[in-house]
């Protein structure tokens, strides 16, 4: 398949160079962040992650092979020490839009670790020799460095098989979540991460895309980390109960929230304020001026969805604003977290 077949590109406009060079922590609008500061996210995502935490520990107990569901554990479960847990920002930002719409926690607990377990998967098959050949992960050996490459092989691919099969046997189903909506999230986690997801978009920074032009670094990241963000937040509005409006601009939410992200990692390490990431080519292609003006477009984008919940849910919609603005600035340090999402 030919690599412009695949090139869609996220709306970012161009904008002149002396509005590039804003500092991340510049804010894009002045109403949404005054909003967001009355929020307190580290303890909500505090909180969020001890149920995730406790969800995915009961879902991966250790039994016969050993060695492959070690290998899982090791994955997806917390390190000891400062970096030896991820933020588990998929399974939060499902809840966020579920909690959102008025659909109860418990109804987005299974789906969120689903999220989570997709994502570890996809971490462990990125850091592979193939791929990366990243020799850490979180602040610890990755898992091929752990367990060899043959487990690690094996721990992801048992890993996307038991992210659905969880889905199916603990969401609350019919009630809350009717049946249809079920199906509706597990062909949705199989679409994030499938042939046109997110192997879509490491067959594109494989292919060497991220040398190329703006539109195709973007399609990259859209592709690798627009879509899990993509899916974190369709997700938990299908379990919220959300209608085609309220999802689809969940859906733009989501993407653009994944990508400033990574933007961001990329800025931050180019910077030296962040790890080095495997993806450094995409400030060599796009420029510090470039990267930090496409940062505040897509800051502006995403409180943009945000603001379309506003007045019908209130104080609800905030952690929505403060994903934007820590997304961007990185205001705080979640205890025991590493930088990757």
């Amino acid at each position: 398949m030919a690599l412009s077949s695949l090139f869609i590109t996220l709306s970012v406009p161009k904008v002149p160079s002396s509005n590039s060079r804003r500092l991340l922590t510049a804010r894009a609008s002045s109403a949404a962040p005054a909003a967001s500061a009355s929020f307190d996210l580290r303890r909500y995502w505090t909180s969020l992650i001890a149920d995730v935490e406790s969800e995915l520990d009961a879902a991966m107990p250790m039994q016969p092979p050993e060695s492959i569901h070690s290998a899982m554990r090791y994955a997806v479960l917390p390190g000891a020490g400062k970096e030896g847990a991820a933020k588990r920002a998929p399974p939060v930002l499902c809840v966020a839009a579920c909690e959102l719409l008025g659909g109860p926690r418990a109804a987005a607990l299974p789906a969120a670790a689903a999220l989570e377990m997709l994502h570890a998967a996809s971490l462990v098959h990125d850091d592979l020799p193939c791929f990366d050949a990243a020799p850490t992960r979180r602040g610890r050996p990755s898992t091929h460095a752990a367990y060899g490459t043959d487990m690690a092989v094996l721990a992801g691919d048992a890993l996307f098989p038991l992210a659905y099969t969880h889905v199916i046997s603990h969401t609350p189903s019919p009630d809350p979540v009717p049946h249809a909506v079920l199906l509706r999230v597990l062909a949705e986690l199989a679409r994030a991460v499938g042939s046109t997801g997110m192997a879509a978009g490491q067959f594109l920074d494989l292919a060497g895309a991220t040398a190329l032009g703006e539109a195709e670094v973007m399609q990259v990241l859209t592709k690798k980390f627009g879509e899990m963000a993509e899916c974190s937040a369709a997700c938990g509005a299908m379990l919220g109960g959300a209608g085609p409006d309220e999802e689809a601009a969940l859906r733009r939410y989501g993407r653009t929230i994944g990508v400033l992200y990574e933007l961001v990692d990329d800025v931050r390490s180019a910077s030296g304020n962040g790890k080095m990431r495997s993806n450094a080519s995409v400030l060599r292609s796009l420029g510090m001026d470039r990267a930090l003006g496409i940062v505040e477009e897509l800051k502006a984008q995403a409180k943009t969805e945000a603001d379309r919940f506003a007045e019908k849910y209130g104080d609800r919609v905030l952690p929505l604003y403060s994903f934007v603005d820590y997304a961007a600035e990185r205001g705080f340090e979640l205890q025991g977290a590493a930088a990757t999402p």
